[in-house]
């Protein structure tokens, strides 16, 4: 593969929709016959909303996905009043038991319009959880500086799946990820001080642009370089 990276996301929104499990199971040949590892099944499942897991479950499991992530909700967690809180970890433990019958995991997505959608929101919601087969995506805030996202970042580390890798400057404009490499370094660091093997993942790219994603990515491969320089990440 031109780009030299290990793996990659399928999405359920436009790749791999949940149900489709001839077209998972060719996408999973093609990215196995490509070199490449599936990360994760990038699902928009929220849950507490949503009701068919088992077509997403059996999607991920034709795409041989370890993990697949979710969505904790579908409103932010100082709108969520106690029964949706409830049911949404409650619901939770549910899938998990589920998920870990075909040795799959699941990760929220840490984003606005979620119960995950601070750093104390989202560690109260996985402690809530407590299960061992459910963790946290972590990926930068925008508008948030290097430092708090550092921040956010070392508190996830117990409960840390995949990241998602990006830049933006602190007017929301995108940008190549070499604008923020020194900020990259930085959660690279942090990345190293655990052996937890993980994913570091391209998720927007400047413009939409081929030759920026190569760019990126290399980039991205001299970061997973340094991280594991200590032994940690993939």
């Amino acid at each position: 593969m031109q780009a030299g990276l290990d793996a990659i996301e399928w999405g359920g929104d436009v790749h791999v929709p949940p149900g489709d499990l001839p077209l998972a199971r060719q996408v999973r040949a093609m990215t196995e016959a490509a070199g490449l590892q599936v990360s994760s099944y990038g699902s928009y499942f929220r849950v507490g909303r949503d009701t068919n897991f088992s077509c997403v479950l059996d999607t991920a499991e034709a795409l041989g996905a370890p993990s697949i992530r979710i969505w904790a909700g579908s409103v932010g967690s100082s709108e969520a009043d106690d029964e949706s809180y409830r049911r949404v970890v409650e619901e939770t433990g549910r899938l998990a038991d589920r998920s870990r019958q075909r040795g799959i995991g699941l990760s929220f997505e840490f984003h606005d319009g979620t119960l995950a959608d601070t750093v104390s929101s989202s560690v109260a919601l996985i402690r809530s959880i407590a299960c061992d087969n459910v963790s946290l995506y972590w990926q930068p805030q925008i508008g948030v500086s290097p430092e708090n996202n550092l921040t956010t970042l070392t508190a996830f580390l117990p409960w840390l799946s995949n990241v998602h890798v990006f830049q933006y400057d602190e007017r929301r404009r995108q940008q190549p990820l070499e604008a923020g490499e020194a900020a990259w370094r930085s959660y690279a660091d942090v990345l190293r001080s655990t052996e937890k093997p993980r994913y570091l993942l391209l998720e927007f790219v400047k413009d939409e642009d081929i030759g920026q994603f190569l760019k990126d990515a290399a980039i991205l491969k001299n970061l997973v370089r340094h991280v594991r320089e200590d032994g940690a990440g993939r």
